[in-house]
């Protein structure tokens, strides 16, 4: 039997595009740092270059209970809104579990609330009041969106 020889060298032109798309990244990269382009703006500074008013919000508190569910509260009430088991809401487990993880970072308790905010343009969004850290929902998608609706149109408002 014989082995037909295979020359385990990478073509010159494979290696030219991979250091030109490197050299790309590296220059785009260094541009946007410089100022040079500029920064894509962010949700939070949109809406207030644009002067966007909030329609609705409601101050929440969760928390993990014994059983492995998710408590929703009202913070200003106390009044409790909803609670999910282990089946329930992965989405509120994950949005809140990254946060929750940040406030420990910090050393941060929980006994600050989290601010969800329904804005005139219909974005929607979770601001942390301990961390300031902003997470924007919408870009989740709609049936996850949908979860975090439901606490605004179960209050006040």
């Amino acid at each position: 039997m014989s082995h037909a020889h295979e020359d385990p060298t990478v073509p010159k032109g494979a290696l030219v595009m991979a250091a030109a798309l490197i050299a790309l990244a590296l220059a785009l990269t260094a541009a946007t740092r410089l100022g040079w382009i500029p920064h894509a703006a962010s949700p939070v500074a949109e809406r207030t270059a644009a002067d966007v008013a909030p329609v609705a919000e409601r101050t929440l508190h969760f928390s993990d209970t014994v059983d492995g569910s998710v408590r929703v509260v009202d913070a200003e009430t106390g009044q409790e809104i909803a609670i999910y088991g282990e089946e329930g809401s992965g989405f509120i487990r994950g949005v809140m579990r990254g946060l929750a993880r940040e406030r420990r970072m910090n050393g941060i308790g929980q006994q600050q609330p989290f601010a969800l905010t329904l804005w005139e343009d219909g974005s929607l969004s979770l601001r942390d009041s301990a961390t300031g850290r902003v997470v924007e929902l919408g870009a989740f998608g709609a049936d996850n969106r949908a979860v975090f609706v439901q606490f605004l149109e179960n209050g006040d408002g």
